[in-house]
């Protein structure tokens, strides 16, 4: 169990006040208070100046609806959210997630979690998410379509190159990125390309964007195993997740030496011993959009039905699916067959509960606000390509992101080590990106 700081557990008791039935929301900021006990104790005044409490409290939220028609002719409506988290480094800047599952909650602690992570690229990004509950899955291309335009038509009234700039994230891919720029060009009249960044390459996007979240994972992951003398190189690797971002974390690991055995969607996983044939799996999951039994199947690999691919023995785990996948028993089963790392790829992939058994068993673990930061990373290198009318190579573009994974790393790591609790990831990037964002906020007054 958590021991929060006495001075901080009034202000937790707060958060659970005020946003009733938000578990996934009070989960993240619950791991942040759990790392700042220990910074208001070196540095008491971020304490008496309430720049905690402010920064758990939204800037702005915004609910709407979104009535769309299908194509059968009849009204559909759904909810769209943007919750604009925290300004102080830069516009608003997180992803927008289309899925059942999306409640106010679920976008809170999206929010929360990027406003650290976007801090931690060091570029001049502030924090923000949102999203709906739609469902593009089984839905068609002009479904999908006419529900990006109305979200968009209500939406684009909150955003801006200088006030707010969504992206993808879970169920929004370049399909729905072009949908909604296309609605925002034609009502606001401006071809303002830095509002929206995961843009089509031919219209704006950066190179390196599509690769940058599983790009980066890795890159975070390989520094954390130099550190221990180690690599990717020869280690039997598992990504859990087979969307943008486990695919493309497949696709460095295979660079860098390793083999992915398996991976998984919300139906099962797959293991694959000769490793994951990546160009099939894009095939099936880019193209298709199919299940990921169709690949076991033409590959003629290993199929398991639901079940947890934590059973699946590795050296390196990669979670990239979706928040609180990895939980205890994975955790425990990860540890038994000799896991030396596991890298969030998701935000939040791995319960309180995993997290603490992976540390106590001396695993390398990597938070998602450091270890997933490639995405957001690489969109702000998008904006500042738009912001100078220019685009850059892939080598160019794939440097700078090693070059800001690299950055995070070290800045992790460093700010463990003078806590006093070196190798302590999650620490290390919740203490930083907290000073920066309210030293920021600090100077601005009381905002």
């Amino acid at each position: 169990m958590h021991h929060l700081d006495p001075a901080l557990q009034p202000l937790y008791e707060q958060v659970l006040q005020r946003n009733p039935g938000e578990t996934e929301f009070h989960q993240a900021v619950l791991e942040v208070l759990d790392s700042l006990g220990t910074v208001v104790r070196k540095h008491p005044g971020y304490a008496d100046a309430r720049v905690i409490a402010r920064v758990c409290e939204p800037e702005r939220q915004i609910i709407f609806r979104v009535p769309w028609v299908d194509d059968q002719g009849r009204i559909e409506i759904n909810r769209g959210f943007r919750v604009e988290f925290n300004s102080a480094l830069g516009p608003y800047k997180g992803g927008l997630r289309f899925h059942p599952s999306v409640l106010l909650g679920t976008v809170k602690f999206l929010g929360f979690e990027q406003i650290f992570k976007n801090a931690l690229t060091g570029l001049p990004i502030g924090g923000g998410k949102g999203g709906s509950d739609f469902d593009p899955k089984g839905r068609s291309e002009m479904e999908v379509m006419r529900f990006c335009q109305s979200f968009m038509t209500e939406l684009y009234r909150h955003i801006g190159e200088y006030t707010d700039v969504p992206a993808g994230d879970i169920g929004v891919g370049g399909r729905e990125i072009g949908y909604l720029f296309g609605q925002y060009k034609r009502i606001t009249n401006r071809y303002e390309s830095a509002v929206l960044t995961g843009k089509g390459l031919g219209w704006g996007g950066s190179q390196v964007r599509r690769e940058a979240t599983g790009y980066g994972l890795v890159y975070f992951v390989e520094e954390m195993l130099h550190s221990k003398g180690g690599s990717f190189d020869g280690q039997r690797v598992v990504v859990s997740g087979s969307g943008n971002v486990a695919i493309y974390a497949i696709e460095k690991v295979h660079q860098l030496g390793g083999t992915v055995v398996a991976c998984s969607d919300s139906s099962g996983y797959v293991v694959d011993e000769r490793g994951i044939d990546l160009e099939l799996l894009k095939d099936v999951k880019e193209v298709r959009r199919a299940r990921i039994s169709e690949y076991a199947q033409e590959r003629g690999a290993q199929y398991v039905a639901g079940g947890s691919i934590w059973d699946v023995p590795c050296k390196v785990a990669l979670p990239c699916a979706t928040q609180n996948e990895l939980d205890d028993d994975g955790a425990l089963a990860l540890v038994k067959n000799g896991c030396v790392a596991v890298g969030e790829g998701a935000n939040m992939p791995a319960t309180p509960e995993a997290v603490r058994i992976l540390r106590e068993a001396g695993v390398l673990f990597a938070p998602g606000k450091a270890a997933n930061a490639g995405g957001v990373a690489t969109s702000a290198l998008e904006m500042q390509q738009n912001a100078s009318r220019d685009s850059w190579t892939f080598e160019h573009t794939e440097e700078r992101l090693a070059e800001i994974m690299r950055g995070i790393h070290e800045r992790c790591a460093a700010t463990a080590e003078e806590y006093d609790v070196p190798g302590n990831y999650v620490l290390g990037a919740n203490a930083s990106a907290f000073v920066q964002v309210a030293d920021a906020m600090i100077a601005q007054g009381v905002i």
